[in-house]
C-alpha cells in the first residue's frame, strides 16, 4: 500500500471519444458508496475488461473510472453484519468495473450483497485465476447437469477452449468424468488442452460456418460454447437427441442463425448463462464447487501473473483472441 488513506489504481479517463488509462494514486475518500471496503490482493483480465479498457460498447457511463470486473481480497472495514474485518472475499459481476468502480486498484468499496465469502482451500490468487471466466464455466457445467447431462451420454464439446472460460470448462468436465472435445483455432496449444483433460482437439474452422441444413449428424451430448455466432448455430445442428448447449460467450458474434427444427425433432436445449446478476445461493454453490473440482495444477498451468501497468497492452490482445488461459493481476505490483 502507498500510504495511509491512499492507494494505487488504474484509472480510465475520456477525452472526446478517446479513452486513456494511467496508474494514479487516489485518496480513499474518492471510493464510491458502499458498506464494505476491501483491500484487494488480485484481480484478473476478462473479455469484458478488454472492452472497457478500449472504451468499446459504452459499458462505462461515467469517467474517471476504475475498471476490473473481478477482485479477491480481505475486508478492511465493514458496516454490514454479514462481513467483518479480515474476512477473505471474492467479487464477480453486479456490473462492478462497468457502472461501479472495480478491481484494478488496491482498494474497493462495494455493497456487501455483491460479495461472496472466499471458499476454504481457495487462495485469492487461485480465485482470480478462475475469476468471472471460471465462475461462468462452472455455471455452464451446473446448467448442463440440471438439464440432465451425465458422463455416460457421450462426448461434450467445449469451444474457445484456449480461452479462460473454455480452459476451465475442459478441466472441470474432465475431472467429473466426461469425454471432452476441445475446439480451438490455435492447434499449437493442443498438448496443453490434452493435459487439461481433452480427449479430442477440433479445429474451430470446422464449426465456424452456419450449417446448410437445419440438422446434421448427431455428435455431442452437450456443449459449453464460449464463441457464439455461427459456431453456436453449428453446435445446435449437431447435438444428440435431448442434448444441451450452455451459451456463455459472443467472441464469434451475437447473431444466432438457426431454426426451431432441432428443438422440435431432437428436443435439444439452449441454456443461457448469466454470471453478472446470478443469485447469491448459486454463486456460493459455484464457488464451492470450483474450490473442489478444478485441479490446482491445471489452474496454475492456465495462469500468468501481471502488474496493473500491463493491462493497457493486454486489453486489445484478449479482444483479438491472443491470450491463452487466464491473466491474474497483482494490484500491489
Amino acid at each position: 500500500m502507498t500510504g495511509e488513506g491512499t492507494f494505487n489504481a488504474l484509472v480510465l479517463d475520456q477525452t472526446d471519444d478517446k479513452v486513456t488509462a494511467s496508474i494514479k494514486r487516489l485518496d480513499e475518500a474518492a471510493l464510491p458508496d458502499g458498506d464494505v471496503t476491501v483491500d484487494i490482493a488480485y484481480s484478473t483480465l476478462n473479455y469484458k475488461d478488454g472492452m472497457v479498457l478500449g472504451g468499446i460498447g459504452r459499458l462505462v457511463r461515467d469517467y474517471p473510472h476504475v475498471p476490473g470486473i473481478d477482485f479477491a481480497g480481505v475486508v478492511s472495514s465493514s458496516d454490514s453484519p454479514d462481513y467483518s474485518v479480515g474476512d477473505p472475499v471474492v467479487l464477480t459481476g453486479w456490473r462492478v468495473g462497468e457502472i461501479h468502480w472495480g478491481g484494478y486498484a488496491q482498494k474497493a468499496r462495494v455493497q456487501s450483497q455483491w460479495l461472496t465469502p472466499l471458499p476454504a482451500g481457495l487462495t485469492a490468487q487461485h480465485a482470480m485465476a478462475l475469476g468471472t471466466a471460471g465462475f461462468t464455466a462452472m455455471l455452464a457445467v451446473m446448467a448442463l447437469e440440471h438439464a440432465g447431462l451425465t458422463p455416460d451420454q457421450g462426448q461434450v464439446l467445449v469451444t474457445g477452449a484456449n480461452g479462460g472460460v473454455g480452459g476451465v470448462a475442459v478441466s472441470i468436465l474432465a475431472k467429473l468424468g466426461y469425454d471432452v472435445a476441445a475446439s480451438t483455432g490455435r492447434p499449437e496449444h493442443s498438448d496443453h488442452l490434452r493435459a487439461l483433460g481433452a480427449s479430442e482437439i477440433i479445429d474451430r474452422a470446422e464449426l465456424a460456418t452456419v450449417p446448410d441444413r437445419p440438422m446434421l449428424k448427431e455428435r455431442w451430448a452437450g456443449a459449453v460454447d464460449a464463441v457464439g455466432g455461427a459456431t453456436l448455430s453449428s453446435i445446435i445442428a449437431q447435438l444428440k437427441y435431448g442434448g444441451s448447449v450452455a451459451a456463455c460467450g459472443l467472441a464469434g458474434g451475437s447473431k444466432l442463425d438457426s431454426t426451431n427444427i432441432p428443438f422440435l425433432l431432437r428436443g435439444v436445449n439452449l441454456l443461457g448463462i448469466d454470471s453478472v446478476m446470478c443469485p447469491a445461493d448459486r454463486r456460493m454453490e459455484a464457488w464451492a464447487r470450483l474450490a473442489r473440482e478444478v485441479p490446482r495444477e491445471n489452474l496454475e498451468s492456465l495462469t500468468e501473473i501481471v502488474p496493473l501497468a500491463a493491462l493497457p497492452e493486454l486489453g486489445p490482445k484478449i479482444l483479438k483472441g491472443e491470450i491463452r488461459g487466464r491473466i491474474v493481476v497483482d494490484v500491489n505490483r
